[in-house]
């Protein structure tokens, strides 16, 4: 199994080394307090990192939120029922 996980990365490491050199052009970006001229793969390996981060950092909170709840309604139940002796 980690053998094929390497494959697959290997695939995708050399699908986007082709991808950047196929797409060496320059392309101009107004970011309202800066302009930045980047290559097109360049531009879209940052969009998809940028993307995998917001997206992990959501799925983080979302979990993270709904562990804290159901922790917090644990306590409460727990405050509510008395312990027997």
């Amino acid at each position: 199994m980690r053998l094929l996980a390497i494959i697959v990365l290997l695939i995708f490491i050399a699908a986007g080394v082709v991808l950047g050199a196929l797409n060496a052009d320059l392309v101009g970006y107004d970011l309202a307090f800066a302009r930045v001229q980047l290559p097109k793969g360049a531009a879209l390996l940052g969009g998809v990192v940028i993307g995998w981060l917001l997206g992990g950092l959501t799925a983080w909170l979302g979990v993270s939120s709904r562990q804290r709840r159901q922790r917090r309604q644990q306590s409460r139940a727990d405050k509510r029922v008395p312990a027997k002796p």
